[in-house]
């Protein structure tokens, strides 16, 4: 048990490093403008989209917190139609969609972390928060299209799961952009310091 923990730590060290190397300023710009391009264009089509099929019921991939008998009664305001079109969303948009918010937000904290904190800093290894979001994102987007794929079956385990799975996709995500934040803050703040200092 102890190896493999190991094991896995030398695996999210070696993960954290790589994107390290990968993330210059040219990377980080690149992902920024697919992100902006992906939000601005695609997005809200797939925003209306999902509104015409759900009867506005709301959605898992949007809810922060909910439950299992929440999802059902989701699956159930779907109709047929409704949910056929919510498993398509899944296995099609929201196959991107993680990729290019995981892109964006793994290269830029990359990038602004390496300009501010050394490579012995525990901060280094939040550069992975992205990619823990990403997974959840999956996740849930799996479970929740088995869920609907099974209505009006119940599908036990699974339907717990899948609120849980959104709780943590969205505190990852949100962490991420906080993380970002903090450092574009203190690429900022350095530049000024050293500015300061020069004069």
């Amino acid at each position: 048990m102890k190896r493999l923990r190991c094991l896995g730590d030398f695996s999210m060290n070696r993960l954290s490093d790589w994107l390290y190397r990968v993330s210059n300023g040219r990377i980080a710009l690149l992902s920024t403008i697919i992100f902006v391009l992906f939000t601005v264009v695609a997005l809200p089509a797939q925003s209306d989209i999902a509104a015409s099929t759900s009867e506005n019921a709301g959605s898992p991939d949007t809810s922060f917190v909910y439950s299992a008998d929440d999802l059902y009664e989701m699956a159930e305001a779907y109709g047929e139609v409704g949910r056929s079109a919510y498993i398509r969303a899944r296995f099609t948009f929201d196959i991107v969609w993680p990729l290019v918010y995981t892109l964006f937000l793994a290269t830029t904290i990359s990038w602004t972390f390496q300009k501010t904190f050394t490579p012995q800093t525990w901060w280094r290894r939040l550069n992975l928060a992205p990619l823990f979001g990403a997974l959840f994102d999956y996740l849930e987007n799996i479970s929740a299209s088995l869920v609907m794929y099974r209505y009006p079956l119940q599908t036990p385990v699974v339907d717990f799961m899948v609120p849980l799975f959104t709780l943590l996709k969205w505190i990852f995500i949100s962490a991420s952009f906080i993380l970002l934040l903090i450092g574009i803050v203190m690429v900022v703040w350095n530049s000024i310091r050293s500015r300061m200092g020069g004069q």
